[in-house]
């Protein structure tokens, strides 16, 4: 696949595409960190988090529990959900995440996400972003919740009035559609998924070796 340049003042930028409710793109986050702090010009990375609603329809509920929300999901027995997360489970302890999914409460992403942008104009995306990640994977929270979200966003230090602001109003909705839509233009297949400087691309939570070799093979042709 071929994207357009996207590096920005000499730096590799690295955007990725991924949910909050989605284990996969805890895991993904954590490898990409390993990576990222083997990189020798690690100094050089810009990453930008961008949105991807695995389920836009999703109501914001949150009663229901994941080995159903699997089930249902993917036409499969209960058993065979639950044998899904314990797989999961065991991909995230290797990256030194302690999931509790058996408490997770799969809900709508799209406030979370709306979030996601102001932390980005306020500088702290990636904590929000992780706090976010922890709370659905590891603490059960619902992060659907508004009084709950409020209550992260302040963990990962914005503003509770910011917050609130952008809960109570429409801020940021176009910025989160617009990021889904640059998604699926640029070929998105799966979450994470990780386009660096829109000059190579990769879906999945990739080992922390293969997306070395992402930021080396983008570092090398910025500046070749």
């Amino acid at each position: 696949m071929t994207l357009r340049p996207g590096g920005v003042g000499g730096k590799v930028l690295v955007e990725i595409w991924s949910d909050v409710v989605c284990p996969w793109c805890y895991i993904g986050k954590r490898r990409f960190e390993a990576a990222l702090a083997r990189f020798d010009h690690r100094d050089e990375v810009e990453v930008r988090w961008r949105s991807l609603e695995l389920n836009p329809s999703a109501a914001t509920t949150g009663d229901v529990d994941l080995v159903r929300h699997l089930a249902g999901k993917y036409g499969v027995a209960p058993a065979e959900a639950e044998a899904m997360i314990q797989r999961i489970t065991a991909a995230a302890a290797g990256e030194g995440l302690e999931y509790s999914l058996e408490k997770a409460r799969p809900t709508g992403s799209f406030d979370a996400h709306r979030l996601l942008h102001l932390a980005a104009d306020r500088g702290c995306q990636d904590e929000l972003k992780e706090r976010l990640l922890a709370a659905y994977c590891v603490e059960g929270r619902h992060v659907g919740d508004p009084e709950t979200l409020v209550d992260l966003a302040v963990e990962a230090g914005l503003e509770a009035a910011d917050a609130r602001q952008v809960l109570e109003s429409d801020a940021y909705a176009t910025a989160v559609r617009a990021d889904e839509a640059e998604g699926h233009q640029l070929g998105l297949t799966g979450v994470p998924f990780f386009a660096v400087d829109r000059r190579v691309a990769a879906a999945g939570a990739h080992p922390a070796d293969g997306l070395v070799q992402l930021l080396e093979s983008a570092w090398t042709e910025q500046h070749s």
